[in-house]
């Protein structure tokens, strides 16, 4: 499982035009991505990682402000550009398999307190944000 995660001071998606997920200032955008072999055990551990990440002001963590999370699936982050001008997808894991894994990881980020925010998963989303920093890291568990 990777995600791709940003401190932020807002962002939202919309999907048709109608916002479906906002936060308001300092939070995460995460943007999850699954490969085939990813289990609800690395749900469990992406959430704990995402809730105690010391990359908000002042190396505090989304538990310690109880800052919110805006977390949207990302097949695309298992592309694969090494070969030819076309990505490909064979990594990703595909949708029957994928949603219920980034449903898990909303679960358990919930389960854990945090407040958290979707996407709609394979729609053609619009992700407005404000990067702080910028400040963006990759996760992989």
């Amino acid at each position: 499982m990777r995600a791709v995660v940003q401190r932020v001071d807002g962002a939202s998606v919309a999907v048709d035009g109608r916002v479906v997920g906002e936060i308001v200032g300092e939070g995460l955008c995460v943007l999850v991505g699954v490969t085939h072999d990813d289990t609800p055990e690395h749900c469990e551990r992406l959430a704990r990682k995402l809730w105690s990440l010391r990359i908000l002001a002042d190396e505090k963590s989304c538990s310690d402000v109880g800052a919110p999370l805006l977390v949207i699936s990302q097949f695309t982050l298992y592309g694969d550009a090494r070969k030819g001008r076309r990505p490909t997808w064979n990594a990703a894991a595909p949708g029957p398999v994928a949603e219920p894994l980034v449903d898990e990881v909303v679960a358990r980020l919930r389960a854990l307190g945090a407040r958290v925010e979707t996407g709609v998963f394979g729609a053609d989303m619009k992700v407005s944000l404000t990067n702080n920093g910028p400040f963006t890291v990759l996760v992989e568990v």
